[in-house]
């Protein structure tokens, strides 16, 4: 796999996604390119890109994490690693540590792989956090009084939100390799406000993390086939065996998920990008 887009510690941070909304004005505002850095075969160096999309000066401080994924796909904080999943942040250098962008202005960010000459084969994979930094301006009900007349009369606790985005970074070294399956295919009609769905389960198997796109196609019974869901951007990182997925389903106007096919493919992220895995399952 090369570099492409993804995939989102202690203090609300490395959503997959930067959060909806920010507490203050260039907290949340910050793209990140790209969202995954994959370093294999003879790559040795890599460049991020950091774009500040806010309306004000934002500061950022980046370091690497380490994240456990759950099989429904969510990233957790670990302290060390799993058995089968070593990490990476070792084996990296970046620079700079810390960075001030003024309103729609890039920086580059340089990574430099260092391998010892004892590193076992496997995947090594660390995520690195792009963490906001807010000014005092920037944190809500911070005022300065001046009045030397009034004295404090208590204790209180502010508590101030720090949100940030994580990238993996990936090593592989050696023998790596991965396959993966879909089963479990299960389609839930729809119900109230909420469309048809339809679940499945990832199954990994290797010392290599997946990543690609799903995509749902219907084929009715002496019909026209139609894409009726994708869920792009899905990672199964080492070392997780299954992910559960659900999809929903968005059919054309007046058809029904009756006597027919529905056949989902998972495929690498890049245009044009390999198969990895199908199934299908008929639906009376």
């Amino acid at each position: 796999a090369s570099p492409a887009a993804a995939q989102n510690t202690r203090a609300p941070a490395a959503p997959e996604n930067p959060p909806a909304s920010a507490p203050a004005p260039g907290i949340g505002d910050l793209l990140v390119a790209p969202t995954r850095l994959v370093f294999e075969n003879r790559t040795r160096t890599a460049e991020l890109t950091l774009l500040n999309i806010g309306g004000q000066i934002a500061t950022y401080r980046i370091s690497f994490s380490h994240l456990q994924m759950t099989e429904t796909g969510e990233l957790k904080e670990i302290e060390t690693p799993e058995p089968g999943a070593p990490f990476a942040d070792a084996l990296i250098r970046y620079s700079p540590r810390q960075v001030t962008l003024a309103p729609n202005v890039a920086q580059t960010i340089r990574l430099q792989l260092r391998k010892p000459e004892s590193l076992a084969d496997g995947e090594y994979r660390s995520h690195l956090l792009f963490r906001a930094v807010p000014s005092e301006q920037a944190i809500p009900g911070n005022v300065v009084e001046n009045d030397p007349s009034k004295k404090p009369t208590g204790f209180s606790i502010r508590l101030t939100p720090i949100y940030g985005v994580s990238i993996p970074v990936i090593v592989r070294h050696g023998q790596t390799s991965a396959k993966v399956g879909i089963a479990a295919l299960t389609v839930t009609p729809p119900r109230e406000n909420r469309p048809a769905t339809l679940t499945l389960k990832m199954e990994r198997r290797g010392n290599e993390s997946v990543y690609g796109n799903l995509k749902a196609v219907w084929v009715p019974a002496g019909g026209r086939e139609q894409v009726v869901g994708i869920v792009n951007g899905i990672a199964v990182y080492t070392p997780n065996a299954d992910r559960l997925i659900e999809v929903p389903l968005q059919l054309p106007a007046g058809a029904t998920l009756t006597k027919g096919r529905l056949r989902v493919t998972f495929q690498r992220a890049e245009q044009n990008g390999e198969l990895l895995a199908s199934a299908e399952t008929a639906i009376p």
